[in-house]
């Protein structure tokens, strides 16, 4: 047996990097027994008679996981979110933000396409990328600052898996060959009349992009809170956690709990509006969600 990680999946392939060596290889019945999915990512032990027959035998143990995009074992993730087409959403970038935080993946925001922005729209961006840059590291691309933007990068990480994710159409091809021209990878307009991008990206990928592994990931639109409970979410927002020993209750949820600082800082707009309110309905979205049953 040997040991590898997986750097590609596709249609149950999974291409597996050992001792600087590829090796195709496939899953055996036994992951579906055992409902086990290899992710990108993961670390395995596998048997090759050569580079394009092999099999996977077992998932080693993983650190964490992603369900969208599909990957385990990440170090990183950078969001990309567009600032217009497809319009910026506070909504997916904040539910983002707490999927990560959940799995311990520290997270960098890219806003992608500020140059479409008119004058009115750079201020409100500039607004909200000053408070998300409090608590974590942010990147504006505005068409000419790409040296810049790939100096700052690349000097941000380093020997990490990266994942880049981010809605349909938002520019994370766009921003992987700003970092590493060489890659060249397909890029595509976002439908004005839809405001959706295409796939251009279809599969899972980690490459090689000086000491780190980055995944370019399909992109999508939706993004639930899955396996959140309600006592968790307020952990998982910095700025809250900041400000929740000044609440009266132990344990508070900011929602309904008197004197809680948190919800008297969103008041006096100390906290982003869009990001407690995001909050409270994510909060709903928990109180709503059916119950598991053994």
């Amino acid at each position: 047996m040997v040991k590898g990680q997986i750097v590609q999946s596709l249609s149950g392939y999974f291409d597996v990097l050992a001792d600087q060596h590829i090796y195709r290889t496939r899953g055996r019945g036994n992951f579906r027994k055992k409902k086990e999915t290899p992710y990108v990512g993961d670390w395995v032990e596998f048997k090759a008679d050569n580079e394009n027959e092999g099999y996977l035998l077992k998932i080693l143990n993983r650190k964490n996981s992603l369900v969208r995009p599909p990957v385990a074992n990440v170090d990183r993730a950078v969001i990309v979110t567009a600032c217009k087409e497809p319009n910026l959403s506070t909504n997916l970038l904040d539910r983002q933000l707490a999927a990560l935080t959940k799995n311990k993946i520290k997270p960098m925001l890219y806003f992608s396409k500020a140059d479409l922005l008119n004058e009115t729209e750079k201020n409100e961006l500039h607004d909200l990328v000053q408070y998300y840059q409090k608590f974590y590291p942010c990147f504006v691309f505005d068409g000419t600052n790409t040296d810049k933007i790939r100096r700052d990068f690349l000097g941000a990480v380093s020997s990490e898996v990266i994942v880049v994710m981010g809605q349909t159409g938002a520019g994370k091809s766009t921003l992987l060959n700003l970092i590493a021209p060489e890659l060249q990878l397909e890029t595509a307009e976002v439908s004005k009349a839809l405001s959706r991008g295409k796939h251009t990206t279809r599969k899972v990928t980690l490459r090689q992009i000086e000491n780190n592994l980055i995944a370019d990931t399909p992109g999508f639109s939706s993004f639930e809170i899955l396996d959140v409970e309600k006592e968790e979410l307020p952990l998982f927002y910095p700025d809250f956690v900041e400000l929740q020993d000044n609440c009266k209750f132990r344990g508070c949820l900011h929602l309904k709990e008197p004197k809680c600082a948190v919800k008297q800082a969103y008041e006096t707009g100390e906290i982003l509006a869009s990001r407690y309110e995001n909050y409270v309905q994510f909060q709903s979205e928990i109180a709503q969600r059916k119950p598991k049953y053994k």
